[in-house]
């Protein structure tokens, strides 16, 4: 379902699409119209899904801004894109333009969980913050790069090949990678379950 909000930030996107087109001489043989409806094309598909991205791991007003950063980027280096792979090339520039975006930042208080899931326990509001407050712990105390992976599969959908490219590893070691850090998971919250 579009919304009046997204469809505005669509054609904001877009619009900036166009300026990007209009900086950049075309290539030869005609190539920048292929390249500009190529790019308004990952735009209008990819981003609501990077804005969602950022929103979840960082301060939730710096999420437009670091998706349209990660859409600058693609732009700039649009030969570089693999075509096969949009998502998982532009989930890996959005992990770079995070870790850039973290070290800007000074005393940044975390007051909101991201996102949260669909299912509670149950329909008691305290035990319900009990729980997310455990799972959070939970997932705070294994490993950084533990969590980015959990993240990734459990937030953005992705796992195989597409996990793989991400974290830019071979998917053998993309699968592994993603059961220890399920397994550390699970020990964590063994240990901190505490209802």
């Amino acid at each position: 379902m579009r919304t009046a909000s997204t469809d505005a930030a669509d054609a904001d996107t877009t619009q900036g699409v166009a300026m990007i087109d209009r900086a950049e001489p075309r290539a030869a043989g005609g190539d920048g119209d292929d390249a500009l409806a190529w790019f308004t094309a990952v735009v209008r598909e990819h981003s609501t899904t990077l804005v969602r991205y950022f929103a979840r791991r960082g301060p939730r007003q710096d999420a437009e801004d670091l998706a349209a950063e990660v859409f600058a980027t693609a732009w700039r280096r649009r030969d570089d894109v693999p075509r096969e792979a949009v998502l998982p090339w532009l989930y890996r520039t959005a992990g770079f333009t995070l870790a850039n975006h973290r070290r800007k930042l000074v005393d940044l208080p975390v007051e909101e969980v991201p996102e949260r899931g669909e299912r509670r326990v149950g329909e008691d509001p305290e035990l319900s913050a009990l729980f997310d407050d455990e799972l959070r712990g939970a997932l705070m105390s294994v490993g950084e790069r533990d969590r980015r992976i959990l993240l990734l599969h459990a937030w953005e959908g992705l796992d195989g090949e597409a996990l793989a490219q991400v974290l830019g590893i071979s998917r053998s070691g993309a699968d592994a990678a993603l059961s220890r850090a399920r397994s550390r998971l699970r020990e964590a919250w063994g240990e901190r379950m505490s209802f």
